[in-house]
């Protein structure tokens, strides 16, 4: 909520959060070695609140929100723990629900692929590989995306009542999807070895075509954070709008090339950060390099858009959580 007078981000409102949050005597732990370091910074930065907000100047606006962004990383680090503790947390199965979801969807397109249901070719490797990566990494994008857009709605009060940078909240939601990938590469790997697929060298460099996609999920992320604060309605339509995604993306099928079906796959920012790790694993080069540069551009974009929007209006729709 807005506030009169100058507010300083000291160790205070880290403190006040994880005292809201309940966390584990075991992330509070971590805390004792953390209040001295933030308590130790020479340079705390002033933020300026006023009815109609903070008070941003050019340049100035975002040197602050990168410092605050900063300063704020461990935080984003600890709630990255809590929410994936939460998730495992007194479950039988624990890690195996990451893999369930894709195996499955995964091993219905194989059936109806192998009994000619589905007539798939193109495909440069076996197709349960092809389509077990796609789905992996389609997964870690809606995974980003829907944690970021439900961070403010399930943090609840904490959004009104501590003083810290609230895209933290947003930041740290990228962390359990992450986490679901690395659990989620383990099938990948055994059925790339199952079928033979040897992925070319230059593979090492997917996680520099990853980060492209988390950049595309965050600045959406940021947005439709405040817009499900605002109307809770989001969320399910966000659902929604992910299921109908998966299939216009070439995750279970090479990408298109008859028309209207390629303008739909050239509009999707999506498919040409997906394509290009498909092109690291089968070929070692990417085949569209000008559609990969423009998506990762876009991707930046939006992102520190998002970012800029996000911190404009949180004060202003704070009060709806």
């Amino acid at each position: 909520m807005a506030k009169n007078g100058a507010a300083k981000y000291n160790n205070t409102w880290f403190l006040r959060a994880l005292q809201l949050f309940n966390m584990e005597e075991a992330i509070q732990s971590r805390h004792t070695a953390v209040a001295p370091a933030l308590a130790s910074r020479e340079h705390a930065v002033d933020v300026v609140y006023t009815p109609g907000g903070m008070r941003r100047d050019g340049v100035g606006g975002w040197r602050i929100m990168f410092k605050e962004l900063a300063e704020s990383r461990r935080l984003i680090w600890l709630l990255m723990l809590r929410d994936i503790s939460v998730r495992y947390r007194q479950s039988i199965l624990g890690y195996v629900w990451a893999v369930v979801p894709q195996l499955a969807t995964v091993g219905v397109f194989a059936f109806l692929h192998s009994s000619q249901v589905l007539s798939i070719s193109g495909t440069r490797i076996a197709y349960v590989a092809y389509a077990l990566w796609g789905i992996s990494v389609w997964q870690l994008f809606a995974g980003c995306l829907s944690g970021c857009t439900t961070s403010l709605v399930s943090s609840g009060s904490l959004v009104t009542k501590v003083n810290f940078p609230r895209e933290a909240l947003v930041v740290a939601a990228l962390g359990q999807p992450i986490f679901d990938f690395l659990v989620r590469l383990v099938p990948v790997v055994a059925v790339f070895v199952w079928y033979g697929v040897t992925p070319s060298w230059e593979s090492v460099f997917i996680p520099l075509v990853l980060l492209p996609i988390m950049l595309l999920a965050l600045g959406l992320g940021f947005v439709l954070s405040i817009a499900n604060l605002v109307i809770r309605d989001t969320g399910n339509a966000l659902g929604t709008a992910l299921t109908i995604g998966m299939f216009l993306t070439p995750i279970f099928y090479p990408p298109p090339v008859r028309w209207p079906f390629s303008l739909v796959n050239l509009l999707n920012p999506f498919s040409p950060l997906l394509a290009a790790s498909q092109d690291l694993i089968a070929q070692g080069f990417l085949s569209r390099p000008e559609m990969f540069a423009a998506a990762c551009l876009l991707s930046l974009i939006l992102a520190l858009a998002g970012w800029r929007a996000f911190r404009v209006t949180i004060l202003r729709v704070a009060g709806y959580a």
